[in-house]
């Protein structure tokens, strides 16, 4: 199995070097079964735009692919299969990992998946977050109201695309769209 801890150990100072904040590193697939491929996903973001661009994102892998070269040369085993490398920026629906998250993304609408029960055994929950108190998280959930959970027991959390989500978010980096070109069809 795959130790995500480690993988963050190496990554995290590439990440930082550049300037840039982790936002996951998470491993996903299964080669075992023979048709699908592993992928190790990494999401940053530069803590200026709140976003990685394309070159950004190049240079980046870069390094973190040659940080791993150079540990599993030394002997460190840190996928055990094959694996695709992903960076990526984390989009405007972006996964909530970090606790900074939930006080920068308080007010909008919010999906957890719990790995334990609340609010009469739900593990799913959908609402308005409104932050995090220590290691609480409080959200106003749709079907309960107000609830409150601990950051231990959110297996996964993401940000919900809403309009409100779109407005508040900094526009796009579009620098250099204007030099791309579109293929032409033979």
């Amino acid at each position: 199995m795959t130790n995500i801890a480690r993988l963050t150990q190496i990554i995290e100072p590439e990440v930082t070097a550049l300037g840039f904040d982790l936002v996951r590193v998470l491993v996903f697939g299964r080669s075992e079964i023979g048709d699908e491929e592993v992928t190790l996903q990494i999401m940053a973001e530069d803590p200026a735009t709140g976003q990685l661009v394309l070159n950004q994102c190049a240079a980046l892998s870069n390094r973190i692919s040659d940080r791993m070269d150079a540990s599993e040369e030394a002997g460190e085993v840190l996928i055990e299969e094959a694996y695709r490398l992903e960076v990526s920026s984390p989009g405007i629906d972006r996964p909530l990992t970090r606790i900074k998250d939930y006080t920068t993304w308080a007010g909008h609408e919010a999906r957890f998946a719990l790995s334990a029960p609340v609010e009469g055994n739900r593990k799913a929950l959908q609402g308005v977050l409104i932050g995090i108190e220590g290691e609480t998280v409080l959200l106003d959930d749709k079907k309960s109201g107000r609830v409150q959970f601990a950051l231990a027991d959110v297996h996964s959390a993401k940000l919900v695309l809403t309009d409100r989500l779109i407005a508040a978010t900094r526009p796009l980096d579009t620098t250099g769209a204007d030099e791309l070109e579109e293929a032409q069809e033979d």
